[in-house]
This record gives structure tokens, sequence and C-alpha cells, in this order.
């Protein structure tokens, strides 16, 4: 997990952008680290010589985009030692010299550096300021120290680093060497770079990125040298590399051989084909006997809002240059909610709201369903823990449903055939908290939000026809759009990743069969279709920008559709019944509505519901205060007793 901090500012910082730290547990071998490594590190860094062309070409405009590309530049250089190692001045006598897991980097003299070093200062200071003045000097200041007393050549640098024994027995081999080292040499704390703070929002994650590659060399840069080792005295000080933690020292002996490396993965992979014959919709009214009344919807948002503003000031520096306006454009997004609490928390909130407002007891509930992606609580499941914690001594059925975006479609579904068995009502919680699942994946940071909403699903009065029509759900296809959103995912820290093209094609793919088979089911009472009985679309909140043009292509127009993804951003399962909350705020759904919910996303799952929705049932939202804390006191809580687990089994 990582997650965001509010800093002394009060603005959300996201660490993992700036830190450059990778989990080595879940990378397997070189081949995989040199591709994230590629990735994140190379493909938007340029060299010193690029930097050196682009001011002879005069590319530069301003000294923003020169201050970026020497930023870039530097996480380049450092790619492998920030990642890996813990870099430790150490006297060259009391280096160890037979040790495996002390490294010395050895090092090649940097080609045309005073060349290339003077051409940015001198670029810098003939370029005009892009915002801020001081601040772009400041940002200059800390990161010239490290530019301008870079001594060797990044381009052809190894992952893997000599032992000190290999670097004696390499003849010619140079690396750091500072003399009259300063174990007092400043670095700034990691507050200190949580509270770094600009008016720009790029200003203040370009700040940040020059406070940590700062830290990357804690010595005195401009007495550093590189030395042969004949050439170093025994009380000068060379830069060990000590492997940052024991699984990178594990990956360093998988990828040395000396440890064998782990089993691959199952390759082997079908064609996908269609079904035998097309599964229809459920045609609730028609297939059940108890009929499904939605009695209680209550939502909890994050309570935390991070804008647009807030995604730029924590630029990641693998990312490319994108304003607040152009995320906007791009997504539909102006901002997503953010929550401190655990995902738990958010359904507990919910839950309880939905329940009063339902005027349920625990007592009342025959099953509890959570839907939910981003769940951490696995034993005992969060549909259990969030049971006990209400109070229920026995339900029918807790469970979780991983459906992610389909989570109100695959949820609502097994509510209903919940009620056949337990004629009771059924608490459904869709839920998510995405915000310290993220890292620095730009896309993922762009759309995902944090959120819950609860509904009391109970059977309807006997004789009244419920309030669900259609129910259907989908999964599967292509590998390729199985697998378009992924967490954990390794190859990106184990962060939530999305693939858009692969997101675009399932999209597309499920609306136009949502549509088709809308147009081919009879409508309510029995005429016209059930497509030209909605009075309102109310999709999940996946990309508004994408949502529209898909939808327009088959055969919907804007005016159709309602969304919220603007303040909400995606919160996956919990965005349908969220959005059908906001409808109602927002005057979207005034009377009793039938609306069209489909949903759509990671592993190529899909559904959608076709509902009426009345206002009435919509309790009064409450903001979550987490300093006053979202769970219930422990005496709250009744603790099952043995009279009471007897009773339950029938004694």
């Amino acid at each position: 997990m990582k997650p965001f901090v509010v800093n002394n500012h009060g603005r959300l910082v996201f660490p993992a952008n700036f830190l450059a730290e990778l989990d080595f547990s879940v990378i397997d071998d070189l081949e995989q680290f040199t591709a994230i490594v590629g990735r994140d590190f190379e493909a938007k860094a340029p060299t010193g010589t690029e930097i050196l062309e682009r001011i002879t070409s005069g590319s530069y405009e301003s000294r923003f985009g020169l201050l970026r590309d020497m930023s870039q530049n530097l996480f380049w250089v450092n790619r492998f030692s920030m990642t890996m190692f813990e870099k430790r001045p150490t006297r060259w006598r009391d280096l160890p010299r037979q040790r495996g897991d002390v490294y010395l980097p050895v090092l090649t003299p940097w080609e045309d550096g005073d060349k290339k070093v003077r051409a940015v200062r001198e670029a810098f200071a003939s370029l005009p300021p892009t915002w801020d003045d001081g601040t772009e000097k400041k940002i200059f200041d800390i990161l010239f120290d490290v530019f301008g007393h870079r001594r060797h050549h990044a381009t052809e640098l190894p992952a893997l680093k000599p032992t000190v024994a290999e670097f004696l027995d390499t003849p010619g081999a140079r690396t750091f060497v500072v003399p009259g080292h300063d174990p007092d040499y400043p670095v700034y704390s990691f507050n200190e770079i949580l509270d770094a703070h600009a008016e720009r929002p790029e200003l203040e994650a370009l700040t940040r990125w020059a406070m940590v590659l700062h830290n990357q060399y804690p010595w005195n840069r401009a007495a550093t040298e590189l030395r042969t080792a004949d050439e170093i005295g025994d009380d000068d000080h060379v830069i060990a590399f000590h492997p940052r933690n024991r699984d990178v020292a594990a990956f360093l002996d998988r990828a040395r051989g000396a440890r064998p490396a782990r089993r691959g993965r199952v390759s082997v992979q079908a064609d996908p084909v269609a079904p035998q014959t097309p599964l229809p919709p459920v045609r609730v009214r028609e297939a059940f006997r108890v009929q499904p009344k939605v009695e209680a919807v209550a939502v909890v948002r994050g309570e935390h809002v991070c804008s647009n503003t807030d995604v730029v000031r924590n630029s990641a520096f693998s990312w490319s240059p994108m304003s607040a306006e152009e995320i906007s454009a791009k997504t539909g997004i102006d901002q997503r909610r953010y929550t401190e609490l655990d995902i738990e928390d958010l359904a507990w909130s919910a839950a309880v709201r939905a329940l009063e407002h339902s005027g349920r007891g625990p007592e009342e509930i025959g099953a509890v369903l959570v839907a939910t992606c981003t769940s951490e609580r696995l034993i005992p499941s969060l549909s259990t823990w969030l049971s006990g914690r209400l109070g229920l001594l026995q339900t029918h059925c807790s469970a979780d449903i991983v459906a992610a975006c389909a989570g109100l479609p695959y949820g609502l579904a097994e509510a209903v055939r919940q009620l056949q068995e337990v004629d009771r009502p059924v608490l459904l919680v869709c839920v998510e908290k995405f915000s310290d699942k993220i890292g620095n994946v730009r896309t993922s940071r762009m759309i995902f939000g944090d959120g819950a909403a609860a509904m009391v699903i109970s059977p309807a009065p006997a004789g009244e026809p419920g309030d669900v029509d259609l129910l259907q759900t989908y999964a599967s296809g292509p590998v390729s759009e199985v697998n378009s959103i992924i967490w954990p995912n390794p190859d990106f820290d184990n962060d939530i990743t999305v693939y858009g093209p692969e997101v675009k094609a399932l999209v597309s793919r499920y609306l136009d069969q949502m549509i088709s088979e809308l147009g081919e089911q009879p409508g309510p009472d029995g005429t016209g279709s059930m497509l030209d009985a909605i009075d309102l679309i109310v999709p999940h909140q996946a990309n508004k920008t994408m949502i529209l043009q898909l939808a327009g292509k088959a055969g919907l127009s804007a005016d159709q559709l309602y969304f919220d993804i603007e303040r909400m951003g995606n919160v996956s399962a919990a965005s349908i019944p969220i959005a059908m909350f906001d409808a109602v705020a927002d005057g979207a759904v005034t009377g009793r509505t039938r609306v069209f919910a489909p949903g759509f996303g990671a592993g190529a799952v899909g559904g959608y519901a076709v509902l009426e929705v009345d206002p009435a049932v919509m309790a009064p939202e409450v903001v979550l205060d987490p300093a006053a804390g979202a769970r219930p006191p422990a005496e709250a809580v009744a603790a099952p007793t043995t009279d009471d687990v007897r009773i339950a089994f029938g004694e």
C-alpha cells in the first residue's frame, strides 16, 4: 500500500511519486527489472548530450523545460543506485574486501562534462522565468549542485555493480572518492520534502524532485573524484553500495545466478470462443418469486478532495507534462475523493446509514454482500468482518464479490438470488479505496478515487412489482481485455495499472451488446422495447470522454446520460450507486425514474441493471471525520456469547 500524506500546508502528497523506490519482492529477474527501469527512468529522460543539443538549437523557451530535463536526466543517472542501494561513504581502510553484499560502482569520466555543465548554467541564466523567478532559481541551485558536480558517464551504467573484490580485480577501474568526508553533510528530511511548497503546481513537483536528487549524494560533491584503487589513500572515503533491503539482496542473488530463478508463469492460452447461444438478460419480474425493493441507498465519500492541480503538483519523474486542464479534457474528471480511513471504515459507515434510513435492524438482515476489487482484507473477508461489526450473529450468506466496475449489477443480481432463499432484506455494499494502490502510474492517478454506497434490498410486499426490471452480467473475452486493468501488477511495482486501448475495446464491445439486448427486450408493460422505456442512463463512471464517444457510436445522446465523474472520479464498484445518489441530489431524478445502469471494467467484466429509482430511498449524507474515527466503539458491537452460538445452531 502507498498511502498519500496531508502535509503541513494541508496539501495532498504522494511519496511514491518522487522517492523512486521499487518493490523487488515482485521482480523476478534482470530482464524484467531492466524493462521497468527503461520505462520509468529512461524513456522520458534526455541524456546530457541531448540537453546540450536542445540548448544549442534554442529548443527551450523558458526555464521550466530545462529544469525538468535536468531532473529527469539525474533520475536516469541514478536509475540503478537509487532503486537498489544505500550509498554509504566508507573509509578505504575500513571497507570489507571479501563480502558478497558490498559493492563499488565502476565509473567512466563524463565525456565533455565541463562543456555540458557550462552550457546548462549559461542557458538557465539567459532564459526567462516560466512562472516564478525566485522558485525557479531555488530549484536550479539544488539541481545544479548535483548536475554541475557530476563526474561520470551514465549511458552504459550496469545494473549489477561489482563487489569490492571484483572491483580490485578490474584493471583501471575507477570509483567515487571523497577526501575528508563530513558525516554530518546536510540532507533534506522526509518531512522537509513532504512540506515543499510552491504556488505553481509544476514547480512544487520539481522542488521535491530536486530535494530527492540532492539526497542521492550525501557528501561534498565538489571535492568528489574518480580514482583507481592504487590512487585511493587509507583515510579517503569511497562510496560503498549496500542492498537497500533483503528483497534487493535476494534479487541480486537471482540476477547473479547464486539463487535459482523463480518458476515461470503459465503462458498457454486458448483462443476465445463465443457461447453456444447468447445468454439473455434476466427479466426479474418474470423469473423470480420474491421481487426486490430498494429501501435505502447511503453514500460515503472520501473526505479529501484531490484536484487535478493536486495530481500535477505530485507529478512523477516518469510522467509526460500534463496540465490540470489537459487531465480534465482527457478524462472528464476535475477532482476525485480520497480517504485516510481504511476501506472497511467506508463500508461500515455506509452500511450503518443505509440500515438507519431503511428502518431495519441487524437482526432482520439475511445476507451481506460486499462488491469491491480493492479490499486488503482476505481473512476474514470484508463482508464477514462487516457482518460481525454490525452485530449480525448469523447470516445466510456473507460474501465478497470481486467484479470491479460491474460491482453493482453483479451485487444486485446476487442480492436478488439471495432474496429467493432468505425472503428477508439483503445488505449490499459497493466500496472501493484506490488512493493507496496507485503509486506513480499516471493513468490510474488521474482516474480513480475512494467511496462507498450501501443498499438495503428487501422483499417487495405481496402483489407489488418491485423495483428491478432487468439484470445482466458478463465476464471474459480476449485475454488482452481480461488483463486490461491489473492489480497487483509486478511490472508496475504492484500498483494498479490501466491499459487504455484494451479498456476501450471491452467497453465498446459490451456497450453495443447491451444496447442490442435492450432493443430486443419488450418494455415493462409488454409494449415497445426496454430501451424506449428508459428515462435516464447512469453508467459506470469510468472516463467521461471515452463513454460519451462510445455512447455516441452506439446511438445514445449525451443528454440521456448522467455523470458525476467530474467531482468523484472513477470509484469502480461504488461509482453507479454514488452516481444514482448524486442524480437525485442534482435534480436529474425528481420522481420515480427508470434507470439503465451499465458497468464494465477490470477482468473484462460487464453487466447492467434496469431499475426504478425513488428519490425517497436516498439517506441523508454525512461527511466523514477521520479524526473522530469511523468505526463503532467496541462496546457498541455485540459480541456473540456461547448461548447465542447454541441458539444459532438450533440447540
